[in-house]
């Protein structure tokens, strides 16, 4: 039976068990894992992957708080390897136990991305069941840091720097509705412009000393120039750079001349660019500003993640395509753009390793009210262990 045929299409599917992926989902959300204490939420992965009879490694990928999780599914013969990479750590909110109604699973990660990685794994039990994969190899591998403030990918980028990679990697994060083939690069920053002097009452303040306010006033106008000089980069499906202001306080009360005015933001840049030329372009800007104000600013500049690019003619483009019409029947996805950074960006920048986001219908990423579709899950896993039967034989 040759790989990606209506034939080896309909038997995997008819391993794909939802209810075994239900419970798999079910038992990830239910431990608590914010983003560098996921350890729980990995070492019940580690316990359901070990119970199914898989070998597990634990490396620490530069995190020993919280041990990665992988797994490697071998055929013992030549051909390539094609990775399943999730991460289980969920941004700082308060806790939401799952659920389940009709066909969602609801709860904390469900959707970011828990529910997606359970697709991953199930697709993992469908190919070692089948048999189907007769060349080359699956690496599964689940992790933390990967939300930003809190993390920056830094164990990925261990795994990636102690060659657990593939040759090519599936990310089953949110979003389907196009194979992402260009992303931007983002860096957080946060701003602290501050003057000498202790806090007093407006009408007392020595007429000598600069007004954080105004100083962050002359910062704003300048990051809106900025803005404009970088819209002269651009993608034609990813967009244009930018620079953005997301929150700006001073002050204690209404007459108390401000000592600090602090300022947040992002800056995203398109793929090529470097993180280096980004973060100093930046930095000279701001202290230009200071330099003319009288003010100290103190600036924290964080790489969450560098831009992503996938050539539509890579090869794995076009297998993921044929799969993905196989297991739709017949409906055909395109290339598009990628509006958020996640672990395809680092495995391009690191390893240039072409990776392909696709997970299933899921919302309320980074909410209290994340939720995924059972029956989406399901097709994920389906989609996941054809992909890897076709690519890995190639």
């Amino acid at each position: 039976m040759t790989a990606n045929t209506p034939e080896l299409s309909n038997r995997l599917r008819a391993l794909v068990n939802r209810d075994r992926l239900v419970k798999t989902v079910v038992d990830l959300v239910a431990v608590p894992s914010w983003t560098g204490d996921a350890r729980g939420a990995l070492d019940c992965l580690a316990n359901i992957l070990t119970n199914d009879g898989f070998r597990v490694e634990r490396p620490a990928g530069g995190h020993p708080t919280a041990p990665a999780v992988v797994v490697r599914l071998d055929s013992g013969k030549p051909g390539k390897t094609l990775q399943f990479n999730g991460h289980l750590d969920t941004v700082h909110l308060p806790f939401v136990p799952p659920g389940v109604s009709g066909d969602h699973i609801t709860g904390s990660g469900s959707c970011d991305m828990k529910g997606g990685t359970a697709a991953a794994v199930e697709a993992l039990r469908v190919l070692r069941d089948s048999g189907a994969l007769t060349n080359g190899a699956v690496l599964f591998t689940g992790h933390d840091l990967h939300e930003a403030p809190w993390g920056h990918g830094e164990q990925l980028e261990g795994l990636i720097r102690e060659g657990c990679v593939g040759d090519a990697v599936l990310i089953p994060e949110y979003l389907n509705g196009c194979i992402p083939i260009v992303g931007r690069g983002l860096a957080t920053w946060k701003i602290w412009i501050r003057r000498p002097g202790a806090p007093i009452h407006e009408v007392m303040r020595p007429l000598d000393e600069p007004s954080v306010i105004d100083a962050a006033s002359e910062l704003i106008a300048r990051f809106r120039q900025y803005a404009t000089h970088l819209k002269e980069k651009v993608d034609p499906l990813a967009g244009t750079e930018t620079v953005f202001i997301g929150q700006v306080h001073s002050g204690e009360i209404f007459n108390q001349y401000p000592q600090e005015c602090r300022l947040e933001g992002t800056r995203r840049w398109l793929p090529g660019e470097k993180r280096a030329n980004v973060e100093e372009e930046f930095r000279k800007l701001v202290a230009g500003v200071a330099q003319r104000t009288g003010t100290t600013i103190d600036i924290e500049f964080e790489i969450v993640r560098d831009g992503f690019h996938l050539d539509r003619e890579h090869p794995f483009v076009k297998t993921f395509q044929e799969a993905f019409s196989t297991v739709s029947s017949g409906q055909t996805i395109s290339c598009g753009a990628k509006p958020f950074c996640d672990d395809c960006n680092t495995f391009w920048a690191l390893a240039n390793v072409p990776g392909i986001t696709h997970g299933p219908n899921a919302g309320g990423a980074h909410t209290l009210s994340e939720w995924v579709s059972i029956d989406d899950l399901v097709r994920v896993a389906h989609l996941y262990a054809l992909t890897a039967v076709s690519f890995c034989a190639a």
